[in-house]
């Protein structure tokens, strides 16, 4: 999942944030909410994470807005505020999920987790997909085509993910770098065209055909292992 950090104490960003990378997600983080709201309005993120007391804009007025402009990203609003009438006034302000300070990282996570199956329940509690003879567990970044055991980094299985969900599609390169790589990252060239050529590698030993196929000018497409060749 890519998630967006909404906490301007710099600390609780930071913690959030590194557990999140390490938990296989990708994490952009901003300390205010008027650039909270610009961002997430974006609609590049899988869920959000919003303090309640925030600068500028505080978490109940952002995800008021968010709703009002039909964004219907699963946000998980975190606060000290947490009397039953404080929680309450914050699910009707539209968060899906509400979990009081101090927390343990391990419960926002699986909060994450649980508002993503709501949302996808395809990807069902192991969040594995599957795609003719492919197969990809994005909690351990595991492949298997064919019952062979791939297994990527963590971009790789980011990209990987995301043509899978758009199986048959084609997916541009934009698209493909707002999956795997944070809000800052500076691109430099030709950076998904090396992780499709070393995904592919690792995808297609021993197999005659890609399942990953270029789309000249625009990006990629993945393709059911069953489906008529194209080269690559």
């Amino acid at each position: 999942m890519r998630i967006l950090v909404i906490e301007d104490d710099a600390r609780a960003a930071s913690y959030l944030v590194r557990g999140l990378n390490e938990s296989g997600h990708v994490a952009d983080t901003v300390d205010d909410g008027r650039s909270g709201l610009d961002m997430a309005l974006e609609g590049i993120y899988d869920a959000l994470i919003v303090d309640r007391k925030l600068p500028g804009m505080d978490g109940l007025a952002l995800v008021q807005a968010l709703r009002r402009q039909g964004l219907r990203t699963p946000v998980l609003m975190l606060s000290a505020l947490d009397s039953t009438a404080q929680r309450v006034e914050g699910l009707r302000a539209g968060c899906d999920d509400y979990l009081a300070k101090p927390y343990a990282f391990v419960e926002v996570l699986a909060r994450l987790e649980a508002l993503q199956r709501g949302r996808d329940p395809v990807a069902g509690l192991s969040r594995t997909l599957r795609v003719g003879s492919l197969q990809l567990d994005c909690a351990s970044r595991t492949a298997t085509r064919e019952g062979q055991v791939i297994v990527l980094q963590q971009r790789e299985s980011l990209i990987l993910e995301k043509l899978m969900r758009h199986c048959d599609e084609v997916v541009t390169r934009g698209m493909l770098l707002e999956s795997a790589w944070d809000y800052d990252f500076d691109p430099i060239d030709n950076v998904i065209d090396k992780h499709i050529y070393r995904l592919r590698r690792k995808l297609d030993a021993g197999f005659s055909h890609s399942l990953i196929q270029t789309v000249p000018g625009v990006g990629y497409r993945l393709v059911r292992d069953d489906e008529d060749r194209l080269d690559p």
